[in-house]
């Protein structure tokens, strides 16, 4: 079979989009006003917040199609934005994936691109050259905060959060130590301060972030709440409602969590709304910085049915959609449409270019960004068409994936044979279509090739000696 008559024969892709899954054969993004302009409606700069959840899948969501798990608030939220099916996260593990939101770069460029401990605390920085969306936003008036989950940089380096574009910083800067929910001690911009380990986290991250949005309603203001919920280990104070069924202890503790993740998320929309900045501020939510910690097959996968009516493939620390493909809220009242779905892709290193245009500013030269600014598709138009989408992960083994058009090709790594999907008839990843089509093949090989730069802290093949000072600080 060649490439024509395959497309002629090949049924559209149709899922029910009011489950938030993905219409992937139709033109994506269904607005029922379309905006002309491909810039905000207003001289004012807009506030930004980007609310970033750990681990959640995109399945956890009322609004994508959650049937047990109570998100409230984020469904209100889709409800008065937009929701986007397949926003990909920079790659399927937490800090690189976080530099990538951060920085604008995707895994061939970004300076992170696994998770590596630096003794004693933290992670490998973000280097000195490295410039964020945070230094951006700052540099043209903005006021800056990071709150929750750093994991690029202790103070004393140069990926510390207060040199990298944040005003403050509350919260966990180790994402190793961020595995307790309930820890010794926390950070108020670089000044460690103690707790008695009963005290739970997310309520210290919570009322902090309030405080800075009230210290800071006159914005213009840029917050990035980098919750911890719900990344394992599963622990919480109260598994409240749940607490009446009669299910698993892990599945109470795992919706609660996710529960409490959606209260905080109430408590912040509820609070613009009070301070009257509703419509002067622009919210973007992502379900994780990855795919779901947890197996499709495994038992809180199953339970919550995780990988959704698509039975997407694979899961944190994969090159499969599981891995990789977040479900995004964006709300934005009288700016971005309300109750709509956009089914085309885009992604985090997206982010950077679209607070630049969002603020009214030009992407400086220093920035290097790879990405694109989405703002047409979140006013109601067109989302700008990517050549391609490209991600990498150096841990165990060095793996690679690729996007271009409705193709996928995944490096699996250990000298496996390349494996290509047609993602708009094979959301799921089930059909290995290489031997059918080597010239697509072969075309997403060269951007595997092409699309990334040599480094020697990223090599092509596993450092040993990288490798021996790793530790999988992201499990």
């Amino acid at each position: 079979m060649n490439l024509k008559e395959y497309n002629m024969t090949r049924r559209d892709f149709m899922v029910n989009a009011g489950a938030g899954l993905a219409v992937l054969a139709l033109p994506a993004c269904l607005a029922a006003d379309r905006v002309k302009s491909a810039k905000p409606a207003t001289a004012v700069k807009p506030n930004i917040i980007f609310i970033l959840a750990d681990d959640m899948a995109q399945g956890d969501l009322g609004s994508f199609g959650q049937k047990k798990i109570k998100t409230p608030n984020l469904d209100r939220m889709a409800a008065e934005g937009m929701r986007f099916t397949q926003l990909y996260t920079g790659t399927s593990v937490c800090a690189p994936s976080r530099a990538s939101l951060m920085t604008g770069q995707h895994m061939g460029h970004c300076p992170i691109r696994a998770n590596r401990e630096v003794k004693p605390e933290g992670q490998m920085p973000l280097p000195e050259e490295s410039f964020t969306v945070a230094q951006l936003l700052k540099d043209t008036g903005y006021a800056t905060a990071c709150t929750g989950k750093w994991g690029l940089g202790m103070f004393d380096t140069t990926g510390s959060p207060l040199k990298k574009g944040f005003d403050h910083f509350f919260g966990y800067n180790c994402q190793f130590k961020a595995h307790s929910y309930f820890p010794k001690s926390l950070y108020s911009d670089d000044k460690s301060f103690e707790l008695d380990g009963k005290t739970y986290s997310p309520n210290l991250v919570a009322e902090d972030t309030l405080k800075w949005i009230r210290a800071h309603a006159g914005g213009p203001f840029f917050l990035f709440f980098a919750t911890t919920l719900p990344h394992t280990k599963l622990e919480i104070d109260s598994v409240g409602e749940y607490a009446s069924t009669d299910w698993p202890e892990r599945m109470k503790t795992y919706a609660a969590m996710c529960t409490r993740l959606d209260s905080d998320v109430g408590r912040i929309m509820a609070l613009l709304k009070e301070l009257k900045l509703d419509e002067k501020t622009i919210v973007f939510f992502s379900g994780g910085d990855n795919g779901s910690s947890f197996p499709p097959e495994g038992d809180i996968g199953q339970f919550f049915n995780q990988a959704t009516d698509l039975q997407l493939r694979g899961f944190k620390r994969s090159m499969y959609e599981g891995g990789l493909r977040q479900g995004a809220i964006v709300r934005w009242p009288g700016k971005v449409p309300d109750g709509k779905v956009c089914n085309e892709p885009w992604a985090f290193w997206d982010f950077l270019p679209t607070c630049a245009e969002l603020a009214g500013i030009k992407v400086p030269d220093r920035s290097k960004t790879d990405g694109l600014s989405v703002v047409p598709a979140l006013i109601g138009g067109e989302m700008p068409k990517h050549p391609y989408f490209y991600w990498e992960l150096h841990e165990k083994n060095f793996i690679q994936a690729a996007r271009f058009g409705n193709w996928k090709i995944v490096n699996p790594g250990k000298e496996q044979p390349h494996e290509l999907y047609d993602l708009s008839t094979d959301p799921g990843e089930k059909t290995n279509l290489a031997g059918k089509f080597p010239e697509i093949l072969e075309k997403g090989k060269a951007i595997l090739k092409t699309a990334r730069t040599e480094s020697s802290d990223w090599p092509t093949a596993t450092n040993p000696g990288k490798q021996t000072n790793l530790k999988e600080s992201d499990k």
